[in-house]
Formats: structure tokens, C-alpha cells, sequence
């Protein structure tokens, strides 16, 4: 008993020492600077560095603004730690990047949702003890920990789920995009015309994505399709890094990139028809798996009074 609480407490001890050491300040050294340079470079900015805006009176007054920093904070910690590490996590970069989510944010999530873990481990075990379902009092650390671990990955679960199904709508809008490009170049305009006036067709949360690409593009001095083969790389779509590599190879002839922008999106088409067409199959013989447990349950049911008759007797 003494020793089990022993456990528990130096386990608490080390989880708010670790929480703290997280939170206050430590020296940078070079190499996680001169990457923290990077990583604010490639986000943008004037010279990579994001103007500081002050914030409004009364802003950071009150529970929700010191939630706000306090979580603030969290996720710049952790976000170094991993810098630090070398835990790049690209696929869930590509993920929340899709998501219009920041890494810092989701960082804090986890971490938050973890520690509500810790906590929600001993207070569901407390419960069960109370109602008579448990022999002691003592909370086991192995409980508290598991319930941390899956807290702290349900985020990920979310996110990839979520990503998943918006990468799905992306590609078809990409798909389009493809279409409108090639009836553009049909018409006579050149290529950066065609896919500046294609992405202007609709004001939809992926064409504004490609609309916010091509106008960067302009700016940063690059072309047209290196920016949308950057989006590409940014959001996890291949589709479009394979556009822009093959647009870099034909991009001065028009008619071989009308016939390449066609049939790419052609093929994915017939590739969104094959996975909608999969999905179908896979619902369809989930239901008759379930026909399947149903029927056998409704002739269990029929034969069990005469099985029972027979053994008996």
C-alpha cells in the first residue's frame, strides 16, 4: 500500500516538474535557432519575421485570455521541443495545413488533453470504487497513464480524419481546375492567364487556396506552377506537385499542355470513380455481413426452444 503510493506521487511529481521545465524559458542554442530562422522564413512574412501586432486593450484580460496565453505558450514549448528533436511529423503538417490549423495550436491541444488524461484515469477508477466495483482505494499509475497516452493521440485521429475527407473534396475541385485551365488555353490565352482566370471561377475554400498560391507566386518571384507544386507539398495533394513538374517540362507549348492538363484530368476522374466505386463495394458487404448476423440470430432464436426440448428430454 505505502509503496503503491509511493509510485503514484513520485509519477505526479515528475509529470508537473516536466510541466513546468515546459513552460519556463530555457537558452537556445544555434542550431535551434538558426531553424526557428527557417521555419519563420518559410511561413512568410517581411523578411520571415511577422510584424508583432499589438493587441487591443483589455484583450489579454480575463479566464479566457490567460487561457489563451497559457496554451499560447504550451504550444511554442512543445513546437521547440520537437524542433529540437528532429520530429518533423510532415504527413500531420500536410494535414493541419489543409485544415487552416497551426502547428503550435494543435501541439497545446495534445498536451492539454493529455494532462485532462491523467486526471481522468484516477476520477473514472474513484468512481467505480465508490459504486462498489473496485477492492481498494489506491489508484493504479498504469491507468492514468494509458488514459494520457490516448487523450494525448485523439488529435491526431481527428485531424487525420478530418484531412482526409477535405484532401478527398480538394482533388476533385483540382480535377475541375484542370478542365477550366485546358478551355482557357483552348480559347487562345497563354498558360499564367489560363490559370489565374480558372482559379477566379469560383470563390470556394480550395479555389481560394489556389488563388492565394498564384497571387504569393507573383510576389515571390516564382512561376506559376513552382507555386502551385509548393501548395502541393504544403497540403500533402500529389496531384498538383506532379502538375507542376510536368507544366515546368511543356509549359511553352500550348498545345502539348492542353492535351497533358485534359488527359491528367481524365485519369482523375476514372481514379475518383474506382475509389467511390470501392467504397460502394466495401458498405455493400458490410451490410450483408450484417444480414448475415442477423439471420443467423433470428434462427438461433427459432431453434433454441426445440433444442432445449430435445436435450431434456
Amino acid at each position: 500500500m505505502v509503496t503503491t503510493a509511493v509510485v503514484v506521487g513520485a509519477v505526479f511529481g515528475l509529470g508537473l516538474y516536466a510541466l513546468v521545465r515546459a513552460l519556463l524559458p530555457s537558452r537556445r542554442g544555434p542550431v535551434s535557432t538558426v531553424a526557428r530562422i527557417d521555419e519563420m522564413r518559410a511561413r512568410g512574412g517581411l523578411g520571415g519575421f511577422a510584424p508583432s501586432v499589438p493587441s487591443a486593450p483589455g484583450a489579454g484580460e480575463g479566464g479566457a485570455g490567460r487561457w489563451d496565453q497559457l496554451q499560447s505558450r504550451i504550444g511554442d514549448r512543445v513546437a521547440e521541443l520537437y524542433l529540437q528533436r528532429g520530429w518533423e511529423q510532415r504527413s500531420l503538417r500536410a494535414d493541419l495545413a489543409l485544415l487552416d490549423r497551426t502547428w503550435e495550436g494543435f501541439l497545446a491541444q495534445k498536451v492539454v488533453l493529455a494532462a485532462l488524461g491523467l486526471f481522468f484515469g484516477p476520477f473514472v477508477f474513484s468512481m467505480a470504487w465508490l459504486l462498489g466495483f473496485g477492492s481498494s482505494p489506491v489508484v493504479p499509475v498504469w491507468l492514468a497513464l494509458a488514459f494520457a497516452a490516448g487523450f494525448f493521440f485523439l488529435p491526431d485521429l481527428e485531424v487525420r480524419r478530418d484531412a482526409k475527407a477535405k484532401r478527398r473534396d480538394f482533388r476533385r475541385v483540382v480535377a475541375a481546375y484542370l478542365d477550366l485551365v485546358a478551355m482557357s488555353l483552348a480559347g487562345g490565352r497563354g498558360l499564367p492567364e489560363a490559370l489565374k482566370a480558372a482559379a477566379e471561377v469560383s470563390d470556394g475554400w480550395a479555389l481560394r487556396r489556389i488563388q492565394t498560391a498564384l497571387a504569393d507566386a507573383r510576389i515571390t518571384g516564382l512561376t506559376q506552377w513552382q507555386a502551385l507544386g509548393r501548395l502541393g507539398d504544403e497540403v500533402g495533394v500529389d496531384e498538383l506537385k506532379d502538375l507542376s513538374t510536368s507544366l515546368a517540362l511543356v509549359a511553352d507549348d500550348g498545345a502539348k499542355v492542353r492535351a497533358s492538363l485534359s488527359a491528367r484530368a481524365e485519369t482523375m476522374r476514372h481514379r475518383e470513380l474506382a475509389d467511390i466505386e470501392g467504397s460502394a463495394g466495401e458498405k455493400s458487404q458490410s451490410m450483408l455481413i450484417a444480414q448475415l448476423l442477423l439471420c443467423m440470430g433470428f434462427l438461433i432464436f427459432l431453434i433454441f426452444p426445440a433444442g432445449m426440448r430435445v436435450f431434456q428430454a
